[in-house]
């Protein structure tokens, strides 16, 4: 099987997978946001996997090529797991910051999870990196769509406390089980 179709199978199975994932939830909030067993590995690990960090011994501009060529890749499968969640999960919002931000973004920097390498250090920092990023995408979505739930609190600290209650669980569930499977 030739990489390319090895890359395309492994991006829909692990598409997939999250998905499933995702639909088995720990914990729900009322207003959207979830701990789930996991949901975001499959994604993760795609990026750890076919991220390509390696240097050529022979020519950095086209390791460089390949690096861009693969984290685009990566970003891709994250997007299209977004996509699918928005078109096929429960919808808090259909405001077009929600939808980019809770949804196609938010999922969308998973993809950077394979920037720092394979180390389990790298592993780590990339994990952490892409949760968090996906973290202030919710933050964000919080404050310009649902910002009258804050009532009269500050909204952006509304926001990172909301967020941040399913978020840091997610984030924590997250690390473990990729630690565990790399």
């Amino acid at each position: 099987m030739s990489k390319n179709v090895r890359m395309l199978t492994e991006a829909a199975i692990m598409i997939a997978f999250a998905f499933v994932l995702s639909n088995i939830r720990l914990f729900s909030l009322p207003n959207g946001g979830s701990v789930t067993p996991g949901s975001m590995v499959p994604i993760l690990l795609f990026a750890i996997r076919w991220t390509t960090k390696k240097k050529s011994p022979d020519d950095d501009e086209f390791s460089h090529n390949v690096f861009l060529k693969t984290l685009g890749i990566s970003l891709l499968v994250a997007t299209v797991e977004g996509i699918l969640q928005f078109i096929l999960g429960p919808k808090w919002s259909m405001h077009p910051v929600s939808i980019l931000f809770d949804y196609i973004v938010a999922f969308g920097v998973l993809g950077f999870a394979g920037i720092f390498g394979k180390s389990t250090f790298g592993v780590i920092t990339g994990v952490v990196l892409s949760v968090f990023l996906r973290f202030v995408c919710h933050i964000i979505s919080g404050v310009v769509v649902f910002y009258e739930y804050a009532g009269t609190q500050n909204p952006w600290i509304y926001s990172i406390l909301y967020n941040g209650s399913f978020m840091s669980l997610e984030l924590l569930i997250t690390i473990l089980i990729t630690v565990a499977l790399i």
